[in-house]
């Protein structure tokens, strides 16, 4: 059984940083993909940016250059840093882990407002 548990949203202003975590349980985690999605209100689920078991990234094309993903497989937790941050990153973000099913977190709000 795989959980993930996210930590790191909040409120931050507009041109702003923040560092979402996201720790899984487990023994699979470093053979799995792992990515981050959001979702804002009124909006489908949409996929930021997702890294492979070895490391291959990528981005959404409205988030490139401002938000990185990386993994720690020592630590089971994958991190998503965001910068410049705007008021249309608000969202709720989720964790995702895949092999062979998709395992989802509950989600850590994202606020971005002056």
């Amino acid at each position: 059984q795989v959980q993930l548990v996210e930590s790191g949203g909040g409120l931050v202003q507009p041109g702003g940083s923040l560092r979402l975590s996201c720790a899984a349980s487990g023994s699979i985690f470093r053979i799995s993909a792992m990515g981050w999605y959001r979702q804002a209100p009124g909006k489908q689920r949409e996929l930021v940016a997702r890294i492979t078991s070895v490391g291959i990234t990528n981005y959404a094309d409205s988030v490139k250059g401002r938000f990185t993903i990386s993994r720690d497989n020592a630590k089971n937790t994958v991190y998503l840093q965001m910068n410049s941050l705007k008021p249309d990153d608000t969202a709720v973000y989720v964790c995702n882990l895949y092999w062979r099913i998709d395992y989802w977190g509950q989600g850590t709000q994202v606020t971005v407002s002056s």
